[in-house]
């Protein structure tokens, strides 16, 4: 699966940092704007206490965790969609990625430069979100007249009505200055819009960057951005730079300091996860001596398609998919016990995985 999310921010938001604590990545930080001229990728793991409570049952030798790919965005201003500051380089990248995770300011820095003052996440989200409307206005004005042209030639494409009529409502919606995520449009409308590929027509993950003075203020800073995203978007908020600080520690130096400050396991869990999610990815364990491992599917994927994960011959050579759910695995206590019980069922080449099935597949080649 190649799907990837995009970190979007305006300069000295804090976007390569969470891309470096995310991924253990190396992306150029420093004070100045355009800093990240070129896009990075970098892969961050997706803790998950399932795969850890697997390895205890099972004695595994080794525990594998769910990954996701992170793309590290060259920075917008205003005017990028003009071709300020970095602006084609910053919309080539963003068309690249599956989904978006916007970074939006609320820390204090005296190193920031005087536009990004006094920080404010709300300016910083309408800031981002005009930018990416106003490259989408322009794109759909040309898929318009495109398709109006397709719709009436001498060979009429039989989906071109549909997608001018879909254009058109999307037209609407961005000269209004609203993002297509955040339209309401049906899915017909999203469908007939799939080949403009536009911006703000991917999901969206929203992190407001605190200070670490501003983390007992955390919910009254987060506020005004989960109300104006509504059910749009998810919201979180993290110290990005105390994130990087304690993901370049051991994990034993690692716990110790964000339990020190009250932070649990910290942001970057919750964010990866929430990445994760928002890609339409979903997880299927396998469990074993050698290793206890969390495999990534797409949501409604069959038995074989998921046996195709692991490898291609498990899914050209499908012939059943033994299955147990997780709680009920971890309850019984043992994989043979649970066979033994009756409890393992198994299902054929329709069975439609869920997130949390324990599989072992039957297969020949």
């Amino acid at each position: 699966m190649a799907e990837r999310l995009g970190i979007v921010g305006l300069p000295n938001s804090g976007k390569s940092s969470l891309f470096n604590a995310l991924t253990g990545g190396s992306a150029a930080v420093a004070s100045h704007p355009f800093t990240t001229t070129e896009n990075s990728v970098g892969m961050a793991r997706v803790p998950d206490e399932r795969v850890e409570r697997l390895s205890e049952m099972s004695k595994s030798k080794k525990s594998v965790h769910a990954t996701v790919e992170f793309s590290d965005l060259a920075g917008l201003v205003a005017g990028s969609s003009t071709g300020e500051g970095l602006g084609n380089r910053f919309l080539g990248g963003i068309r690249e990625v599956d989904a978006i995770l916007l970074v939006l300011r609320a820390f204090e820095s005296d190193e920031a430069p005087p536009a990004n003052d006094p920080p404010d996440p709300m300016a910083d989200l309408a800031v981002l979100e005009l930018e990416l409307v106003l490259a989408d206005a322009a794109s759909v004005e040309s898929h318009l007249y495109k398709r109006r042209k397709a719709a009436k030639g001498v060979k009429p494409d039989p989906d071109a009505a549909r997608d001018v009529a879909a254009l058109e409502k999307a037209a609407a919606v961005l000269d209004a200055g609203t993002p297509i995520y955040r339209s309401g449009l049906n899915a017909e409308v999203m469908e007939g819009l799939a080949s403009s590929f536009l911006l703000t027509a991917k999901p969206v993950l929203a992190v407001v960057n605190l200070g670490d003075d501003q983390l007992g203020d955390a919910e009254s800073l987060v506020a005004p951005v989960k109300a104006e995203l509504g059910e749009t978007a998810q919201v979180l908020a993290a110290c990005v730079q105390l994130e990087a600080e304690s993901a370049a520690l051991d994990p034993e130096s690692r716990i110790e300091l964000l339990e020190g400050l009250g932070l649990g396991d910290g942001a970057l869990p919750r964010v990866a996860r929430a990445a994760f999610d928002l890609l339409g990815r979903r997880t299927f364990l396998t469990t074993g001596e050698m290793e206890s491992r969390a495999w990534t599917f797409r949501a409604g994927a069959k038995a074989p398609e998921c046996g195709g994960v692991i490898h291609s011959d498990l899914q050209r050579g499908f012939i059943r998919a033994d299955i147990i759910a997780f709680e009920e695995l971890i309850e019984i206590g043992s994989w043979s016990k649970a066979r033994e019980l009756g409890k393992v069922r198994s299902e054929g080449k329709d069975y439609e995985v869920k997130d949390g099935d324990v599989l072992e597949i039957r297969f020949n080649v």
